[in-house]
């Protein structure tokens, strides 16, 4: 199973896209005055991927980067499909610069009409490579895998920007068998931020507790 995991020595290309998400405000870390995620989990961290598609240079970069990780896994998709709602820009860049189809998958069915799950056509045996921002727990992505696979299509694995590096998500892309790779992650955020002096050492150190055990660090700082 390929993956960028956390645990790695951080490469060029992962530093350069932690640096570009840092500069956006895409990702903000704040383990002393931590954000309140929906699930009332306290993080240290928050990202919202979002703001890349309001730039140009930087989403036309997450694009090539993601072209670049299928070369890399050498997969080589007859489709691309994009997560609803974040994975969906992402997905229909990539898809023009390799020439290829697009669909996206939402979260759940329509409540109208023909109550569709997948938007698009999903060619019998399609061979497909899933676009997501963020990968947190992975659920979300692996759901979408499974869905595209319930309609006949071959799932060669998942990009996505950036990842929390959370046992969870591991341990779920395991047990679907999926594979996934992202552009930059947690250690190599960890590394430029510290570098550029936006975080301390032992901030760092708050991160990686998190990391490990994000219930019991938001117990510990006030969250459900």
């Amino acid at each position: 199973m390929s993956q960028s995991g956390s645990e790695r020595k951080a490469t060029p290309e992962q530093l350069e896209i932690a640096t570009l998400l840092l500069e956006l405000g895409a990702v903000s870390v704040s383990p002393n005055e931590p954000f309140t995620w929906t699930s009332g989990l306290k993080s240290p961290i928050y990202c919202d991927n979002r703001l890349i598609i309001s730039t140009v240079d930087q989403r036309r970069r997450v694009a090539r980067g993601f072209v670049d990780l299928m070369k890399q896994n050498d997969w080589q998709p007859d489709l691309v499909a994009g997560t609803a709602t974040a994975g969906i820009p992402h997905g229909a860049w990539v898809a023009d610069r390799l020439d290829l189809p697009m669909v996206y998958v939402r979260s759940a069915e329509k409540k109208h009409g023909k109550k569709n799950l997948i938007e698009g056509r999903v060619p019998d045996g399609a061979s497909v490579v899933v676009v997501e921002d963020l990968i947190s727990t992975g659920g979300s992505c692996i759901k979408a895998a499974q869905a595209l696979e319930e309609q006949g299509a071959k799932v060669l694995g998942v990009v996505a920007i950036f990842q929390y590096g959370l046992p969870k998500a591991a341990a779920g892309f395991a047990e679907a068998n999926l594979n996934y790779s992202t552009l930059t992650n947690m250690s190599a955020l960890l590394d430029v931020a510290i570098e550029s002096g936006r975080l301390s050492a032992g901030d760092r150190a708050s991160l990686v507790a998190w990391q490990e055990d994000p219930a019991a660090w938001s117990v510990r700082h006030g969250g459900a």
